[in-house]
């Protein structure tokens, strides 16, 4: 904890839109005591995104810090120059890459089926 930054709640309470505005700048957080003891911690609602999302990222992916080590070496070795191309994996997933979007088409990536959509189109009211 940076002593600086580590303030009773009451003096935060006073000074509560100058903390917000500080928050704001990259790696910049409060930590507010109760009698002296850490209770809780303000920060931007960007850096606790960031946060959430590694920590969500760390759970989908255990190893990722393994993985990242792995793919390292493999670029030093020129390993990584056998992995498979991101058309291979996708027609190995029975996606067809075309070179340009066709006549209704939204996207240069498309699934072969199209699956039906369980929703109901909604209804969008005229304008009048």
């Amino acid at each position: 904890m940076d002593p600086k930054k580590t303030i009773p709640i009451t003096e935060a309470r006073k000074r509560i839109f100058e903390i917000v505005e500080e928050v704001q700048k990259p790696d910049t957080y409060y930590t507010l005591t109760e009698k002296g003891r850490p209770k809780a911690v303000i920060l931007s609602v960007e850096e606790f995104e960031s946060l959430w999302e590694t920590i969500h990222t760390y759970e989908d992916i255990p190893d990722l810090a393994k993985d990242i080590e792995e793919l390292e070496q493999d670029i030093k070795s020129g390993e990584y120059e056998n992995y498979p191309t991101l058309e291979e994996i996708l027609a190995k997933e029975g996606f067809v890459v075309a070179d340009k979007p066709q006549k209704n088409q939204r996207y240069g990536v498309h699934a072969k089926h199209k699956a039906k959509s369980k929703q109901k189109p909604r209804k969008v009211p005229r304008k009048r």
